[in-house]
């Protein structure tokens, strides 16, 4: 079956999800397109972008290095024809001692049963009422 005629599946997306949670760079590369591009959630513009399969692969190492140590927990999933998005979240210790939450999500688009872009965005815990001196 061509790229062509197969769709992404919200199963296959979980795949990839579960992919991410494994930390498996390589079955991660597996599921994007020649000209992929991935819009990180942390970074410059804001959030640095890489663009192609070398420097997406490389923005997820670094994505993944960024994120070491958390938990990471998957979440619902949906696709409406060649779009979707997903929920996730994480926590991880910090080095005094307290838990950070952080959730977030990714918008996709497809092509066919692959992905062409990863967007995340992602929300911390924090308390908004503390001021950026207390943080």
């Amino acid at each position: 079956m061509s790229a062509s005629t197969e769709v992404m599946t919200t199963d296959r997306l979980s795949e990839f999800g579960a992919a991410w949670r494994a930390k498996d760079v390589d079955r991660l590369m597996s599921f994007m397109t020649e000209d992929c591009e991935f819009r990180a959630s942390v970074g410059t513009e804001p959030g640095t972008v890489f663009r192609g399969r070398a420097e997406v692969r490389r923005g997820f190492e670094l994505m993944l290095a960024y994120d070491r140590g958390a938990e990471a927990h998957g979440g619902l999933a949906f696709i409406a024809g060649e779009r979707g998005a997903s929920q996730w979240s994480y926590s991880h210790v910090a080095a005094d001692g307290t838990v950070v939450h952080v959730h977030g999500c990714d918008l996709y688009e497809f092509v066919g049963d692959r992905i062409r872009v990863k967007d995340a965005y992602r929300k911390l815990d924090g308390d908004i009422s503390r001021s950026s001196a207390d943080r």
